[in-house]
């Protein structure tokens, strides 16, 4: 399911793509990606076909939160846990440090990339 959930990011031009293994570490799943999109509207439409892609492969208990905004939008099938954000609001939340790993370059804040 990992696969399908980074091709269906790489064929949407998902940006930072990040995969955190959970397994050992947390009981919620055994695999947390994180990615970003440009816009509300593209992180919507990512979740859109992630969704589609996830009910196509048999998929039924599928969680999506947050797709009307689409700011950041989880989508919760179940080893796999999936965060799409704006950058932004990706960089505001800073999920990656919470498991111990560094932001991706290209989604910290304007003001630390001038530094």
């Amino acid at each position: 399911m990992l696969e399908l959930v980074r091709n269906s990011l790489e064929d949407d031009k998902a940006e930072d793509i990040v995969v955190i293994e959970l397994a050992g570490k947390s009981s919620i799943a055994d695999y947390m990606v994180i990615a970003s999109g440009n816009s509300n509207r593209m992180v919507s439409a990512m979740s859109d076909h992630l969704l589609r892609g996830l009910k196509a492969a048999g998929m039924k208990s599928i969680i999506a939160e947050g797709k009307d905004r689409g700011d950041w939008v989880l989508v919760d099938a179940g080893d796999v846990v999936v965060h799409l954000f704006r950058p932004e609001v990706r960089a505001f939340y800073n999920l990656e440090k919470m498991w111990g790993l560094e932001l991706p370059e290209s989604a910290q804040p304007f003001a630390s990339k001038e530094a």
